[in-house]
């Protein structure tokens, strides 16, 4: 694994570099404009965890909230959003946070690449290039602060975000992989293939009122899952829950607590 300093050290060779040839230090299409916003919101009204600063793969600086729990289990979880909010979003996400540290699990919420509030949600695929340096540097963090055990806890977009970069890696610290809303993809069922290609063990949690494309595709993504080569699946619907499992927050902590727990015995 790569050490934060050598990230660092890399950060300012390519800083450089850019200033050299002229070219833009930061690469990325997300809206930098907003997750600055966001990031000064979210640090201002942190009550619990502090903040973590995390370098990707093109040089873009970004938050995450880093929240320790019980170190010496090993196990931690990173937490991915859904579409255009951030890394202590009240729905779903804070939730776990803060349901995941009275078990005592640790962890690190990022912030995903996002566009203005305006933004289609299709063109959201110009930002899935993006995902794997983010998640590779959280899990780089990670790995350093002593965490070898990781889950990928994932809501909506954030779902099929961490459903793709599993489809195209297979980190040896990612232990399993919990998709919490997962539609079948912004273009028609490309969510629904990736799931077929993951190999670590997959949890599909959702609620029983929640969006008509999430509810519709239940029986592809038990299909796509079964069918691929993790073969460890599970999949569970709470009676009452909405998309954002709003007012029903411990059902939403729960099942991802036994899931962990069955992951620590593995």
């Amino acid at each position: 694994m790569v050490s934060k300093a050598s990230i660092k050290i890399r950060m300012l060779i390519f800083i450089g570099l850019a200033a050299l040839v002229g070219v833009p230090a930061e690469a990325t299409n997300s809206d930098a404009a907003k997750e600055s916003r966001w990031a000064q919101q979210v640090i201002d009204g942190l009550l619990d965890g502090g903040e973590a600063w995390l370098i990707d793969d093109i040089g873009h600086e970004f938050l995450s909230i880093f929240t320790e729990g019980d170190k010496d289990s090993g196990q931690a979880v990173v937490l991915i959003h859904g579409i255009g909010v951030h890394p202590n979003w009240p729905d779903v996400i804070y939730p776990l946070r803060a349901g995941l540290l009275e078990y005592g699990i640790t962890t690190l919420s990022i912030q995903m690449p996002i566009l203005a509030n305006e933004a289609d949600p299709r063109e959201y695929e110009l930002l899935y290039s993006e995902v794997p340096g983010r998640i590779d540097a959280a899990l780089e963090y990670l790995d350093d602060e002593g965490y070898g055990n990781v889950t990928l806890v994932a809501h909506s977009m954030g779902a099929g975000m961490a459903t793709h970069y599993l489809s195209g890696s297979n980190p040896d610290a990612v232990s399993s992989l919990v998709i919490i809303g997962m539609s079948p993809g912004l273009n028609g069922s490309e969510n629904i293939e990736a799931l077929e290609r993951v190999k670590v063990p997959v949890f599909d949690l959702f609620g029983s009122e929640d969006l008509e494309q999430v509810l519709s595709s239940e029986e592809d993504r038990r299909a796509a899952a079964t069918s691929g080569s993790h073969r460890v699946f599970r999949q569970v619907s709470v009676a009452g829950a909405n998309h954002f499992f709003q007012g029903r927050e411990s059902d939403l902590v729960r099942p991802v607590i036994e899931w962990l727990e069955l992951q620590s015995d593995q």
